[in-house]
């Protein structure tokens, strides 16, 4: 893919222009760890659990694609903007599936077009289709959890001779619509904020505008340890602290400002406050809060993290299939329907336990292989 925009009528409609676009950050997304804050894989999973609120969040990695990064949420925030401007113009039914130009989006989350861009953000879109979460955040009525992927599907229009992208589209998770399209579940961002360049410094950015942003010159303080548990961050409190610190003496998060206090535990209170609200003689003075959490204890085991339900914690992860499995599936053996195999391939997985495999993806090509060599002979 060049620098240049392909015209498509078809993907071109509706869509607000870079120029109009404001930007509109999901609000539950903000502070609870729901991203991985490192450009590097991480194969680890997010577990959080808040014993205060209830509340709790896994994210599951996918095997070859890792987790969903926060610099893969910047196309959640486009769809997040581009689905407030539909609400705003008073859009009659207002579409999960946003048809777009590659070329638009980078534009507006303020990346490159070259080829290697175009190719990062087909990455990006299949971490946010193969992340898997689940959470208790928003459930519908009746249910204690809900699980999703960030988008349900995205697909790639490429011209044949040129090799070019025509247009996208990608179809975001019904948990993200709602979150999107209610009243007051969205908050705006500054478009600074797509050129923090460091994942830590991006995720207390995010924190800052949710809690901060509408507390007036009080601003928000929050010790150290609950800022490390909701960071879902890897690696120890110790290092979180210490680049957390950094952060704070280079103060330069956009539209707000950072400072730091010893609490009553002797662990730091950090203190987030708009800049504009902030005098000529800096960061105001602030009173620490009178009590603080103690440092965070060792994660607990992953059975005790389980909700009511007993979901494992595992099995969204086992489940999921990339779209390179799928193409390459529907290649090798035409007119059949993949879902309808995979849902007897996971059939076939729970009636017996034994049958779990290390690698979802490969071990559903075998089967594939070996269930439709069975369907020829018998025919």
């Amino acid at each position: 893919m060049k620098g240049s925009r392909f015209y498509n009528p078809q993907f071109d409609l509706f869509l607000p222009t870079i120029v109009d676009l404001k930007f509109r950050d999901q609000k539950d997304t903000m502070e609870r760890p729901f991203f991985s804050l490192s450009k590097s894989k991480r194969m680890k999973p997010i577990e959080y659990n808040n014993e205060n609120d209830g509340i709790f969040v896994t994210v599951q990695p996918h095997q070859e694609y890792g987790m969903a990064t926060i610099w893969d949420a910047d196309i959640l925030i486009w769809a997040a903007s581009v689905l407030c401007d539909m609400k705003n113009r008073g859009t009659n039914d207002i579409p999960r599936e946003l048809k777009f130009q590659p070329h638009d989006l980078l534009k507006a989350i303020q990346r490159g077009t070259g080829g290697k861009d175009y190719v990062q953000l087909k990455d990006s879109l299949e971490r946010l289709k193969a992340t898997v979460v689940t959470t208790n955040i928003r459930a519908k009525r009746g249910q204690k959890t809900t699980m999703f992927s960030w988008i349900d599907q995205w697909d790639d229009l490429v011209d044949a001779q040129t090799k070019e992208s025509k247009g996208m589209t990608l179809t975001v998770s019904d948990w993200f619509y709602r979150g999107v399209t209610e009243d007051g579940g969205v908050l705006s961002i500054d478009p600074a904020y797509f050129s923090i360049s460091g994942g830590r410094e991006r995720w207390l950015y995010r924190v800052a505008r949710k809690h901060a942003g509408g507390n007036g010159p009080n601003g928000f303080a929050i010790s150290m340890p609950v800022l490390f548990d909701k960071s879902g961050a890897e690696g120890t409190y110790r290092r979180f602290k210490f680049e957390v610190l950094r952060i704070i003496t280079r103060n330069d998060l956009p539209g707000f400002s950072l400072a730091v206090q010893t609490g009553a535990e002797g662990e730091p209170l950090v203190h987030m406050v708009k800049r504009e609200l902030i005098g000529e003689g800096g960061h105001p003075e602030w009173i620490p809060l009178a009590r603080t959490q103690a440092r965070p204890k060792a994660p607990l085991p992953a059975k005790e993290l389980l909700p009511d339900n007993k979901l494992p914690l595992l099995s969204p992860i086992i489940r999921t299939l990339s779209e390179r499995t799928i193409s390459a599936i529907r290649d090798q053996y035409p007119g059949w329907d993949i879902y309808a195999l995979q849902h007897l391939y996971n059939e076939w997985l729970d009636a017996d336990a034994s049958r779990t495999p290390n690698n979802y993806e490969a071990a559903f090509k075998g089967w594939v292989r070996s269930h439709l060599d069975k369907q020829k002979a018998s025919a």
